[in-house]
């Protein structure tokens, strides 16, 4: 595998790139305990985007098991599932981090996933001011029987990841979650790694560019 087929995403960081249809990518915890906030858009129509609430009223599961679909805002599928080589867990209840949260918890100006997406698709010449609801991946949150919701640190372990394939071109952004306050990441943020067998992921690759 060389260079061109792996991206870093830095701790607190975020990178973007883009992905043809069939073409499939994996997510590594390279250390173990990271949550990663994962968004998708439809290339060349940013009003798509993939929907964690129409995926569950489509899947009728809190989250995609291997081999099912997420969906967008028009019902298409996006993203595949396609291998899941971690404990499992991983949430689609909770909001990005954002700069509000954060100065709830008595840190303005801290890091955030929310800020980290509008970055990470400004990188490819897109500007938006809409955070969708994200995957988080390795992500830990259970929903008991009276409704409660219970946060638990990542349980992956180094090394562990997830495979996703795309059902069309789109862009990905791929947010390390800065999270260093509530009990989401293990230890603190750390690195994630993007890496394609089949193609080149393309990093910050233009949504409109002819080249894409």
């Amino acid at each position: 595998m060389t260079d061109a087929h792996t991206i870093t995403v830095p701790a607190s960081g975020v990178e973007a790139f883009r992905v043809n249809a069939g073409q499939t990518f994996r997510i590594t915890d390279p250390e173990g305990g990271q949550v990663g906030d994962l968004f998708a858009y439809a290339a060349g129509d940013l009003t798509e985007w993939l929907s964690a609430s129409h995926t569950r009223a489509v899947v009728s599961r809190l989250f995609p098991k291997p081999g099912e679909q997420f969906f967008t805002t028009r019902r298409r599928p996006v993203l595949t599932l396609r291998h899941d080589g971690s404990p499992g867990r991983h949430d689609m209840l909770i909001a990005a981090c954002d700069a509000a949260r954060y100065a709830d918890l008595g840190r303005p100006g801290h890091p955030s996933c929310a800020e980290n997406l509008l970055t990470g698709l400004a990188r490819c010449g897109i500007y938006s001011h809409t955070v969708p609801q994200p995957v988080n991946v390795f992500m830990d949150v259970q929903p008991g029987a009276d409704g409660d919701l219970t946060w638990t640190p990542a349980a992956t372990g180094p090394g562990d990841f997830v495979v996703f394939e795309a059902a069309i071109d789109c862009v990905v952004v791929l947010s390390a979650c800065p999270q260093d306050i509530a009990p989401v990441n293990r230890g603190g943020p750390t690195p994630l790694v993007v890496t394609s067998r089949d193609t080149a992921i393309r990093r910050n690759a233009p949504v409109f560019d002819r080249a894409c």
